[in-house]
């Protein structure tokens, strides 16, 4: 297969065009690693001015989306030393997280000091959903460039039972572990705008009650939700104005007790779900769904491309993927 002679999109990849010299449009449009550095700066300052300005004076400042992965786990530790940051953190077990995370989410939340929450949606429920994901797509193929249907449907009820618990408490702030190859700069902060969710949402909603019914609605916001404006947090993905370096990050969570999970794909540190969906991607689209973030991070210089490739390339564990299939169909019953 033909990539990037200077990162790693395939040239199955949506939209890509290739010079004579084997260089993506996408690199091409790429300003350079000095342009990143002060818009980092710049973005750093922007979310240091903004947590002053609604930090609170009791309560939580933040709800983290905790995966229990290498991200998350080193963007919580970070803020919360360098910035005294106070979290709820908040698990949302699809019933497909490692055992290793889930050791690695109690002793990192226990040795931080920060209080934390398991969301446990209905297995049956999702079930039919991830099911039906991996079967067809059910929505944009735009929306999928960057993720796989089934992991696009989980993040999607992560976003939004993280935004329904920070409406509901007038938490300021939800934070998220996007690596910078998945969050791109100008991303990394935002104030959600109710009618600009009220669209996504239904870009969700929609699709999902043909599969799964009205039960989609319990994670998901209300109108009560849109009544309260004021409300709306900000979104952070601070890995992307914050130095990434994958190596020092795993030296450091290893510090604290975190371990590799030795049951999940390359490119996961918490999720058995993940090969299934990235199985089903490649089958259906011909690129793997990594490989704008993976690309990302080697045209920043986070990452050789050797090593990218080696994670595109490297099959799923046939074992993990079968055993994820039997266990979402006993979870329709």
């Amino acid at each position: 297969m033909k990539r990037c002679t200077r990162c790693v999109l395939p040239e199955t990849y949506p939209g890509i065009q290739f010079d004579e010299k084997g260089v993506c449009n996408f690199c091409r449009l790429f300003k350079g690693k000095e342009r990143l550095q002060k818009s980092m700066q710049k973005y750093r300052l922007r979310f240091e001015k903004l947590l002053q300005e609604k930090r609170r004076s009791g309560g939580y400042d933040a709800i983290m989306a905790y995966s229990g992965g290498k991200d998350s786990t080193y963007t919580m530790a970070v803020l919360q030393k360098e910035y005294d940051m106070s979290f709820l953190a908040m698990t949302l077990d699809n019933g497909f997280i490692s055992p290793q995370s889930l050791d690695n989410i109690r002793r990192v939340v226990e040795g931080l000091g920060i209080d934390h929450i398991i969301y446990k949606p209905r297995l049956d429920v999702l079930s039919k959903l991830f099911l039906h994901c991996a079967e067809e797509d059910i929505y944009s193929r735009k929306g999928l460039e960057r993720a796989s249907t089934i992991c696009t449907s989980c993040m999607g009820i992560v976003k939004f039972v993280a935004l329904r618990m920070a409406i509901d408490s007038s938490i300021p702030f939800i934070i998220y572990g996007w690596s910078p190859g998945q969050a791109p700069i100008e991303a990394s902060i935002f104030r959600n705008n109710p009618e600009m969710i009220k669209g996504m949402q239904e870009q969700f909603t929609v699709p999902m009650k043909k599969i799964a019914g009205d039960d989609i609605d319990n994670y998901f916001l209300t109108a009560e939700h849109f009544k309260k404006p004021e409300s709306f947090p900000h979104n952070v993905s601070p890995l992307a104005f914050l130095e990434y370096d994958e190596r020092e990050i795993l030296e450091k969570i290893q510090a604290m007790g975190w371990e590799k999970p030795d049951d999940t794909d390359p490119n996961s540190t918490n999720c058995l779900l993940n090969a299934l969906g990235i199985s089903v991607h490649r089958q259906r689209h011909h690129f793997h769904p990594y490989a704008f973030e993976l690309a990302g991070l080697v045209r920043a210089g986070y990452m050789e491309r050797a090593e990218a490739i080696e994670r595109l390339e490297e099959e799923a564990n046939p074992v993990i993927i079968e055993r994820v299939r039997n266990r979402l169909n006993k979870g329709i019953g």
